[in-house]
């Protein structure tokens, strides 16, 4: 699988951990992220990320900031992108079961490396059940009309 990963100034530490674990996995990793704690636009990054998972340049993404929110308030705004915010395996499952999400989101200041891995294996391994959850995601990407 090819998988975008983004981070900000918060996050290089944590983003080279999750690169090296999605290697180990055998996935191909495209980084958009930054890798010094210099301050950076999150916002630059999300939607760099969100615009490369939307035109199908990956398989999906992984953003990575303080919170994992202000990163993807960014890529959400993306035409296309599903980008959602996990901090534990439970939703992170869910969110690809049920809302097909294309962009997983943690934050390194809210998760520690072992949960941050524990999320991105959760994510993922799950598979979009479709059905009426492809019902509910169809109405979502009508709203971006």
């Amino acid at each position: 699988m090819k998988i975008i990963i983004g981070n900000d100034h918060a996050s290089p530490d944590m983003k080279r951990e999750i690169v090296k674990y999605l290697e180990e996995l055998g996935h191909e990793v495209v980084n958009f992220g930054v890798d010094t704690t210099e301050s950076c636009n999150y916002p630059e990054i999300g939607a760099k990320a969100g615009r490369a998972v939307a035109a199908g340049e990956a398989d999906c993404g992984i953003l990575i900031c303080g919170t994992g929110v202000g990163i993807s308030l960014a890529a959400n705004k993306i035409k296309g992108v599903r980008a959602a915010v996990c901090s534990e395996t439970t939703t992170a499952r869910l969110v690809k079961q049920h809302n097909n999400a294309n962009i997983l989101a943690f934050g390194s200041r809210i998760v520690g490396i072992e949960t941050a891995k524990d999320i991105v294996k959760a994510y993922l391994d799950a598979e979009f059940e479709g059905g009426r959850h492809k019902i509910r995601v169809d109405m979502i990407h009508e709203l971006e009309k």
